[in-house]
Formats: structure tokens, sequence, C-alpha cells
């Protein structure tokens, strides 16, 4: 894998690789050239006999604010999927569904924001773990689409996942623990040392285990229709996109830092939450 100053890699325990999203400047909005090297960076992982168990975390105030809303996210994408309506939904939907699909486990650490496509890249890592002053929520279902990766039914239940639609509210870290969207919320201090030390016991199984372990959780969750739900959410997306309401907003970007806060302000303001409330939770990784 070509080195991305977007991603640091590095291996904090034996048979642990550790990715860190590295563009703390822009909260670690995921344009394709950060998506292209989480996939990347997992996929060489998995096929690292020493590597056992994958982390995920972000670098600075929070764990990724979504996706980069002032990237041209049509050009270089990181690899191929058909065209035609929803191809951006199918797109990312496809390639988070390849972290389900590796053959180790990876464990996302989540700290602060955890916004849109954020919350979809936690929702396909294996197990998810929170400071519970975390921030987890889909906010464009306001003024733009419902998510991409429409997870929420699957891990919080009907009722979580139609307020969280209707709203575009955040929960907090200790709410997403309770709700079932992470394992376990913990205070910000002591988040970096329970990731570790679950990865560190997860080391311990060999993969040829692990592997089978993960696949037969999995295996109950596509059963029960889990894949299959995902993808038709990508073609409700789709349509959302071609709503009045949908598009007047969109129509409004233009790709610069300025255009964008500007255009979440409008979004967020009759709300008084997100940008347009308190500080942003939480604290370096």
């Amino acid at each position: 894998m070509a080195p991305s100053l977007t991603l640091v890699v590095d291996t904090p325990l034996a048979g642990v690789r550790r990715l860190t999203l590295n563009r703390p400047e822009k909260r670690n909005a995921l344009n394709n050239e950060l998506r292209g090297a989480i996939l990347s960076a997992l996929q060489e992982a998995d096929a690292d006999a020493s590597v056992r168990v994958a982390i995920l975390r972000g670098a600075g105030p929070c764990f990724s604010s979504g996706y980069d809303l002032s990237a041209d996210n049509s050009v270089d994408q990181p690899f191929y999927s058909p065209g035609g309506p929803g191809q951006w939904a199918r797109h990312v939907v496809e390639g988070w569904f390849r972290i389900w699909d590796l053959a180790k486990p990876v464990i996302a650490q989540v700290h602060g924001y955890c916004l849109a496509g954020g919350s979809e890249l936690a929702a396909c890592c294996d197990l998810v773990y929170v400071a519970e002053d975390a921030r987890l929520g889909y906010p464009p279902t306001r003024l733009m689409s419902p998510p991409d990766n429409q997870f929420h039914p699957w891990l919080m239940g009907m009722r979580s996942a139609m307020e969280m639609f209707l709203t575009g509210d955040a929960i907090t870290g200790i709410e997403a623990a309770a709700r079932g969207f992470a394992n376990r919320a913990v205070p910000p201090a002591q988040l970096e040392t329970t990731v570790l030390a679950i990865a560190g016991r997860i080391a311990l199984v060999p993969t040829e285990l692990t592997q089978i372990n993960k696949r037969a959780v999995h295996r109950a969750m596509e059963i029960m229709g889990l894949r299959a739900a995902i993808r038709a959410g990508t073609e409700l997306q789709a349509l959302a996109f071609s709503t009045a309401a949908s598009q007047a907003y969109r129509a409004q970007f233009k790709r610069d830092g300025s255009s964008v806060r500007d255009l979440l302000s409008q979004r967020d303001a009759p709300f008084k939450d997100y940008r347009e409330s308190e500080p942003q939770p939480g604290g370096h990784p």
C-alpha cells in the first residue's frame, strides 16, 4: 500500500494493527483518498499473517464528521461501482461491506463526533467502543436524504431508528451503547486502554477460528435480511435525492469550506445543535 498522509498506521500491540484517520483539521471528513486508504490498509492487514485484529480511530477532536462535502466525491473513487441514480450510495455501501467481509475483526474506537458517513463507517466495524460524551447521528436526514448505509433499524431497532431518521438528532455514547450501536461506552480517558485490552484478547485467538466466529454472527444477520435491506436502502437514498427539497439544498454547495459551513448552519440552526450549540465534545485519541 502506498503511504497516505490522511491515514497513520501503527502496531500498538502484537497482532494488532491500528489505523488513525488523520485529517483533524477537517474533523476526519471522508474524502475518496481517505476512504481508499482505509480500505487498502485493512485489506493489507487482513492478508498479513502477523495481524489478528485491526482498530480504527480518529485523530484530533473526533472520529469522523462524515463524508467530505467540500470535495467532488464523484471523481477518483477508490474502486469501480456501476453508475446511474444512486451510484454514490451503492458505492459507499459496497465499500463498507468490504470491512464486513474481511476475515479479521475490525474495532471502531469512537470519540467526539461520529456523524453521517462516519457513523456508517463505524457501523460496519465488528465491534464499536465509544466515549461516553461522543455524539453519533445522521443530520443529513433534515435537508438531504436518509443514510446511504441504513444500519440503524438493524443495530438499534425500529423506534430508535425512526426517531433518528425523523429528527436528525444525535445520541450520546452512553445512549449508543444502551441502544445497541456500540458494545460499550466508557469515560473518554479510558477509551484507548479499553479498546487495546479488547484487541489484545482477540489477538490471543488464532485467526483461523476468529474468522469463523466473525462469519457466524454475520451469516445470522444476513439470513434475517440485513445485507439485502441495506442495499435496498440505497435506492431510497437515491429517491430522496430527486426531491425538490434535497435538490434545492444540494444546489447551494460550492465545494469550499465557507459554503459548507454556512449550509450546515442553515440545516442545524432551527434545531440548535451540532455546530449551532455547545463546543464539540471529545479530545485527542
